[in-house]
């Protein structure tokens, strides 16, 4: 039997949508959605509109929706709003209701809408005639990466006009099912998830999806409560599976009880989403009257203030005043407040608030708390449960404590379960790594030590100074050199950030100095807390004036003006730094405690640990490694100088409820050695040599060499990451030549692909990877901050740094900085070797790039007997719109031709105009 077609599976599917309450309705062309729409308005309406809209009217609604981006389109579909009707009158319309009964379900497919090329869609489902919802399908055994890349190609193409109202695409093959928010940017895979029931098990097979999340009453609560508008990033959201269940929970567990309760979530899960929800969701009940989300420490305050604005602008406020929490507290329309553990004891236990205080005493208020493992043992959680008495108290953590971990006052260890009761919702580190939602682990343990006895024997402690054989100068130098050798082998070429956690403040300055006296080029700094009144007795120096050392050096490599009197700004210029938000990231950052807990950057890709570490501290510090980016980050990669072995496994057991990690725990070097060779085996069946390639009549084959050899890169990326690996290993099936010849003949096909994007051709929704190929951080980027650090103070050393950057041009496969190659060569021959300083760099690219476009717009035009205004003025029309159009060059090019002629000449300038466009894009 052969593989079920797409139009069998989409009459199957539409049928199960017809058994689930939605209509069938024939939409061929875009002109039939908006009549359909109109009707169905109306109807959706009609309670409020006393005779049908005329046509004016009709105009003015369209007004106001056409013409806008996918995320104020989200915002109008969401809005009430108010029709000034021809006879004067005014109504307030609204585009769907959050109770489903009130919703006019329809389904259509195979509509036809012509855009910058002609798409037909597979599903569409209509809620009240607006296409909210749109299902692409591929046959069963298609990868359903290409149905989204397939989303991407059409959102270029044709989703214009009403689709703008598309909130959600679903993409299917019939046995995987996954689902993702429409977005105004380019859509990534990561953020495509499956649907899963309670307790984690996914439901991917289509009809079962469509049974649970099609589901009138749930896709409209998908909508309406699940989806987040990300107002800072202009952003769609929407919600995975465990955090809506995660959010159902806890409201039920408000609404129905009085009982405390906590979520566990495993660290990167988004926990700060799922919080901020239950928040929004709760302060928006009249029982409850406060909603109350504590941070306990100043330095996540900044962070989660900023987490918290995304999804709702203004809604925190961040100073360290408690009279501004007490004024937040009286104000009887502000029913959500973000606040810190220290400024809410204040505020219960200072006399001068008492008043306004002892008002919430007795009343329902429900404190959210994130990071509950960490926050909640102490005396100000005493205070504050003692002054809230009907007060409900819901934790969130990806690491709770239990007997084993528990904080011990007294004769008592206290755990997550004493303090807020029952676990409501789980989601652990084996589910998120299942999911993709975080990276498993690939820890090293590096021995630095000789002896004839176990460093980890505890009764060992008095016989010897283990923290003097730790802090060793010899031992010290030894790691540090260690990490510098291996550094970029790790990190990519630096395309990754790093932290480095160390035992004590003492060590991070030691380690730092250490660094400062070896020759390399990476860009290191140090932040810890210091003691306003430490004891200095015995010290060197006072751990203040190290760190103000620390923050001299740095604001000498990042030309900033820090110091320890602005310390909140060096610890966010530093965080920026490290999450690879500015241009010049920071390569390792050396930590006590800080940023070891709480810090999220996809970007940070590596942990150094020369600390005792178990448990939640453990995890929590592993974690900040494992964010999802692209492809080239396989796993966060952790490198310990101490034996953590038997802590690891017992945090890992701990914390995923089982004795089995793998799949969290990243196999071992001869492992990813076994698959690569595997995947040569699979490669030389599809091409047994490069050249046959290039003898491939059918596109199938070409797209089965395409994936294949992905496959294989991708483990040659993780290989590289170990120390181990080298291409002249006989361990290995093929040789770097032979893999650059084979990797040589999959640009070449990626390149046609780009060129004849206008041919629906299989590889048309291929996900090349083209990120893994890109073996060097060597672009644009890097490229110009090159040019800029040129010593032009030094005849001999800018002659060297020229000569430098033009081998590095030579060696970049970067797709974008490849199309600048001849420009940038010649920009420093002509004009770098004449320039006397960095300061004239930009401005002086600048004009040199500008000249050139001018340039080879004029040579065009003269080659093919055009205007080039007119040339130009096609060419910014294409940057700023993104669209061409062929017709209306046509209509210009006055001179009489042939009708052939005439056609060549407009796909020859349309070819132009692209590639100009991509080259000084």
């Amino acid at each position: 039997m052969g593989y079920q077609s797409e139009a069998e599976l989409e009459l199957q599917f539409i049928d199960q949508l017809n058994k689930q309450g939605y209509s069938t309705v024939f939409i061929p062309d875009y002109d039939t959605l908006v009549e359909n729409f109109k009707v169905q308005f109306e109807t959706f309406n009609a309670d409020k509109l006393d005779n049908p809209l005329t046509d004016k009217e009709w105009e003015r609604i369209l007004n106001l929706m056409l013409g806008k981006s996918v995320f104020q389109s989200a915002k109008i579909l969401r809005d009430k709003f108010v029709l000034e009707r021809e006879d004067g009158t005014k109504v307030y319309l609204s585009f769907f209701s959050n109770d489903h009964t009130k919703n006019i379900f329809q389904v259509t497919h195979q509509t036809t809408v012509v855009g910058k090329y002609v798409n037909r869609y597979d599903v569409t489902l209509l809620v009240n005639g607006l296409p909210l919802i749109q299902v692409e399908l591929k046959r069963r055994g298609i990868d359903i990466r290409e149905a989204v890349n397939q989303v991407m190609r059409y959102k270029k193409h044709s989703y214009n006009g009403l689709y703008h109202y598309i909130q959600i695409f679903i993409v299917s093959n019939g046995v995987d099912t996954k689902y993702f928010a429409n977005s105004d940017r380019e859509m990534l895979h990561s953020l495509a998830f499956f649907w899963t029931d309670f307790d984690n098990v996914r439901l991917t097979n289509l009809k079962d999806f469509s049974i649970v999340f099609l589901a009138r009453d749930h896709i409209i609560k998908m909508l309406a409560r699940y989806m987040i508008l990300n107002d800072t990033d202009k952003l769609l959201m929407v919600m995975r599976p465990y955090q809506v269940y995660a959010v159902e929970a806890l409201v039920r567990q408000a609404t129905l009880t009085n009982r405390n309760a906590y979520v566990w979530h495993t660290t990167g899960a988004g926990k700060t989403l799922t919080s901020f929800k239950t928040a929004q969701i709760l302060a928006a009940n009249p029982n409850i009257k406060k909603v109350i989300f504590l941070v306990d420490r100043k330095d996540l305050d900044s962070q989660t203030t900023e987490e918290f604005n995304k999804f709702e602008n203004g809604s925190v406020d961040a100073t360290d005043r408690t009279d501004v929490l007490v004024k937040q507290m009286q104000d009887k329309n502000r029913q959500l407040i973000v606040t810190t553990m220290q400024k809410m004891a204040n505020a219960v236990k200072r006399p001068q608030y008492a008043k306004i205080m002892d008002a919430y005493k007795d009343e329902k208020v429900v404190f959210i708390i994130d990071e509950c493992h960490r926050s909640q043992f102490g005396d100000m959680h005493k205070d504050i449960v003692r002054h809230f008495q009907k007060a409900q108290f819901f934790g969130f953590t990806g690491t709770p404590r239990f007997e084993v971990n528990g904080k011990v006052e007294g004769k008592i260890t206290q755990t997550t379960e004493m303090l807020f009761g029952e676990c409501v919702h789980n989601y652990l580190i084996k589910d998120a790594i299942f999911d993709n939602n975080v990276l498993g682990f690939h820890v090293e343990y590096i021995k630095t030590m000789e002896g004839d006895f176990d460093w980890d024997d505890p009764t060992l402690a008095d016989a010897i100074d283990v923290n003097e054989l730790y802090m060793s100068e010899e031992r010290m130098s030894l790691i540090a050199n260690h990490i510098i050798q291996n550094h970029k082998a790790k990190t990519r070429n630096r395309q990754y950030t790093a932290i480095f956690a160390v035992s004590s403040i003492e060590a991070l300055v030691k380690y730092y100095d250490i660094f400062k006296s070896i020759k390399h080029d990476l860009n290191i700094s140090g932040i810890f807390s210091y003691g306003q009144n430490e004891d200095a007795e015995g010290k060197d120096e006072h751990s203040r004036d190290a760190l103000e050392r620390i923050i001299k050096d740095y604001n000498e490599i990042y030309s900033t003006n820090f110091s320890t009197d602005t310390f909140a700004a060096y610890h966010k210029d530093i965080s920026d730094r490290v999450k690879g938000k500015k241009t010049k990231p920071l390569d390792i950052l050396l930590v006590v405690n800080m940023f070891l807990t709480g810090f999220d950057s996809k970007t940070l890709s590596v942990l150094y640990v020369d600390k005792d570490l178990k448990y939640h501290d453990l995890l929590q510090a592993y974690s900040r490694t494992n964010r999802v980016e692209k492809e080239t980050k396989p796993f966060g990669i952790v490198i310990c100088y101490r034996n953590l072995k038997k802590q690891t496994d017992d945090a890992l057991t701990l914390f995923s409820k089982t004795q089995d990690t793998s799949g969290i725990i990243v196999p071992d070097y001869n492992f990813f050695v076994e698959k690569f060779n595997e995947m040569v085996i699979k490669l030389k069946e599809i091409a047994d040599t490069p050249a046959a390639v290039d003898t491939m009549q059918s596109e199938e084959d070409q797209k089965l060499f395409v994936v294949t050899f992905r496959e294989l890169t991708k483990y040659l990326q993780s290989l590289h990451t170990f120390i181990e690996f080298s291409f002249d290993q006989d361990a290995l099936t093929m040789s770097e030549q032979e893999y650059q010849d084979y990797k040589s003949k999959y640009m070449l096909l990626y390149s046609k692909q780009k060129a004849d994007r206008e041919v629906v051709s299989v590889l048309n929704d291929v996900d090349f990877c083209i990120e893994l190929m890109e073996s060097d951080r060597i672009n644009v980027a890097y490229i110009m901050n090159l040019i800029r650090n040129i010593h032009f103070d030094d005849a001999k050393q800018k002659d060297y740094d020229i000569k430098h950057i033009k081998d590095e041009l030579g060696r970049t496969d970067n797709p974008q900085l490849l199309k600048k190659v001849e420009i940038l060569q010649s920009f420093l021959d002509t004009v770098v070797a004449g320039l006397n300083s960095a300061d004239e760099i930009d401005a002086a690219y600048n004009d040199f790039e500008n000249a050139e476009k001018q340039k080879e717009i004029e040579a065009f035009a003269q080659q093919e007997d055009i205007d080039s205004k007119m040339l130009t003025d096609f060419i910014s029309e294409y940057e700023f719109s993104g669209t061409m159009d062929a017709g209306n060059i046509r209509d210009r090019l006055t001179k009489p031709m042939p009708l052939l002629k005439k056609r060549s000449l407009v796909n020859r300038i349309v070819e132009f105009i692209r590639k100009h466009a991509e080259k000084y894009q």
